[in-house]
């Protein structure tokens, strides 16, 4: 296949998505753009802009006026995708989709259902977590097509080589879902990259070969990602081989649901506190308009340092919703106590996250984390890390008397670090961990892009698929394993043990594949049966075939898949079989069961499978 003329790297965020791009036929000159983006910016009008706000607004019949939300290549569009969508439905937050990215991590709800909104009205119209995150890559495409493409096939956004983003603690089944939106809106040459690589990937590309002067070999660089929705920690180790200095990613953060969703809702519930004093008790729609405004402002202080103050807007009940509006000005010093006492909390670096007593019912909702430090959050998996990587021989590997891993750098990503006493607060808290460790004081890398860091990195990365710029080593950010059931005689009231056997080791590469053809396993086909997947962060030396007996405290279930494989023998056959594994381009684990006699063979993969 002919290598496309654009590489294209998109960021499907929690709250803006971005779209850079490198044109490879400017050969040696050629270098990282960013693609402004354009969207309704208000009623009937189009503007151009380097972000596009992941939201979506779906009016009610006759609420707009026609040709609202025209855009140059759809005048009849019924719906709104991006700027106009976050202002205008903040207002009508029930019509607003918003966080479609944490929804579609959220294995406890169907994500191919229509539930967003979360508390839209029965009668109102609704999508899925998969449809909405798939809109917004289609507007992207269509944008891309109208602008740069103007009708020539071979330069439509779907020919080019796409390189998409994830976070790094995605699961495989919302990596296999995001590849699906992607897919659907009609991206075929697509690679998945982790988020935090994507952000270091951006930082090489800002510095060019000064890089080489801001890091040195034995520095462990921690790159900080706390977007709309989630935290993201990885840890990329420099060392050096044959004399020149070599990236590795060598651990990534479990998966948090803390970060600018969890700062609005927190802003919204202490606004509301005050205007509760002042009078104004408000009911569950006008907090989600709260929530929404809070949002807004706390964006426009963090962005502007001049400003010491931002407006918050809530509509009255009933039919005076004009006359009764709300009207508060949000104060800096407010949110910055908010954010920085609440979400970086000064602790200790043995200090562990709250975990909260699970209530009998529950709404379902977003799994948000029990605590809110990030900075807790971040000293449990440094301390876990420490015991991942205690056999793991590297430059600057903790001595004697060290309390355990430490960064030498931090490089932050995401939007809630455009403030200043943020990083400075992160800072403070892993210095302070730092000065109790006698190391030395850990530097903040310069010279990220918190708005287009994933993106361009991303299509940077693009380009070093093609040979050209530094890679990030790192393979699969955790183990995979399957679940086997132990042969064992019938207990009344108890299951089969399960035992975790490891299907795909720490570290495999994208397109490697591994055998074991050692071991053989009972393979139930012609009925519906359940197989479990589990992965871990920790098990780092466990090659593919280890069987982990006592696995509860170091391997986490991930999504179980259920499914019926053909059978040749009738339902409930059992036959013997020996497992293959391979990593996709795109990050998916693919299990191949041949049979004894090699004439069979069925294949399991981490498909999205609700529980049932």
């Amino acid at each position: 296949m002919t290598p496309s003329r654009y590489v294209v790297g998109i960021d499907l965020g929690t709250t803006n998505c971005a779209l850079a791009y490198v044109d490879t036929e400017a050969g040696e000159a050629a270098k990282v753009m960013v693609f402004a983006i354009p969207q309704v910016v208000a009623q009937g009008v189009v503007e151009e802009r380097s972000l596009l706000p992941s939201f979506l607004y779906l009016p009610g019949e006759g609420e707009q006026p026609a040709g609202a939300f025209q855009l140059p290549w759809d005048a009849a569009r019924d719906f709104c995708v991006g700027e106009y969508a976050r202002v205008f439905g903040s207002q009508v937050p029930t019509r607003l989709v918003a966080s479609a990215k944490s929804w579609l991590s959220h294995s406890g709800v169907d994500r191919r259902s229509p539930i967003l909104p979360f508390r839209a009205t029965e009668t109102g119209r609704k999508v899925s977590p998969l449809e909405a995150s798939t809109r917004y890559l289609k507007h992207m495409a269509e944008a891309w097509n109208a602008s740069i493409a103007k009708g020539t096939a071979a330069l439509r956004l779907e020919a080019q080589e796409i390189i998409l983003t994830v976070p790094a603690s995605f699961d495989a089944a919302a990596r296999d879902l995001t590849v699906e939106a992607a897919k659907a809106a009609g991206f075929e040459h697509l690679t998945l990259l982790e988020e935090p690589q994507s952000a270091f990937y951006s930082w090489l590309d800002s510095l060019g070969e000064r890089w080489r002067q801001d890091v040195r070999v034995g520095d462990l660089v921690l790159v900080a990602d706390l977007g709309g929705g989630t935290s993201d920690f990885t840890l990329i180790e420099v060392g050096e081989v044959e004399g020149n200095l070599s990236l590795t990613r060598l651990a990534v953060g479990d998966h948090l649901l803390l970060g600018g969703d969890n700062m609005d809702l927190a802003l919204a519930h202490t606004t509301a506190a005050v205007l509760a004093k002042q009078g104004n008790k408000l009911d569950a729609n006008q907090m989600l308009q709260l929530t929404y405004g809070c949002r807004s402002a706390k964006e426009l202080l963090l962005s502007d340092s001049t400003k010491k103050t931002a407006p918050v807007t809530v509509l009255g009940k009933g039919r005076s919703v004009v006359g009764g509006s709300i009207k508060y000005e949000l104060p800096r010093t407010e949110v910055e106590k908010v954010l920085i006492d609440g979400f970086f909390p000064e602790c200790a670096k043995d200090d562990e996250p709250l975990r909260a007593r699970t209530a009998g019912l529950q709404e379902l909702g977003l799994p948000y984390v029990a605590d809110a430090g990030v900075t807790k959050h971040l000293a449990q998996f440094l301390t876990r890390q420490t015991e991942a990587l205690a056999s793991r021989e590297r430059p600057g590997k903790k001595k004697k008397g060290d309390t355990g891993i430490l960064p030498t750098a931090v490089l932050f990503n995401g939007g809630v670090f455009k403030a200043t006493a943020l990083r400075d607060r992160f800072m403070s808290v892993v210095n302070s961990w730092a000065k109790s460790a006698k190391a030395e004081p850990v530097r903040s890398l310069s010279g990220a892009d918190l708005d287009q860091a994933v993106a361009k990195g991303a299509a940077y990365y693009g380009m070093v698929r093609r040979g050209k710029g530094i890679r990030i080593r790192g393979g699969t950010a955790r183990a995979y394993y399957i679940g086997v059931e132990v042969a064992a005689p019938a207990i009344p009231g108890m299951s089969p043990p399960i035992k975790a056997l490891c299907v795909a080791p720490f570290g495999m590469e994208e397109g490697t594949e591994v055998d074991m053809p050692g071991q053989e396993f009972g393979l139930v086909t012609g009925e519906e049966v359940e197989f479990r997947f589990l992965g871990s962060s920790l098990r780092r030396e466990d090659p593919a075939g280890t069987v982990v007996d006592e696995w509860e405290e170091q391997i986490d279930e991930l999504t179980p898949m259920r499914v019926t494989l053909d059978s040749k023998g009738g339902s409930g056959r059992i036959v013997p079989v020996h497992l293959h594994s391979k990593v996709t381009e795109v990050g998916q684990l693919e299990i191949w069961c041949y049979s004894r006699d090699g004439k069979q063979r069925w294949k399991l993969e981490f498909n999205v499978r609700e529980q049932a």
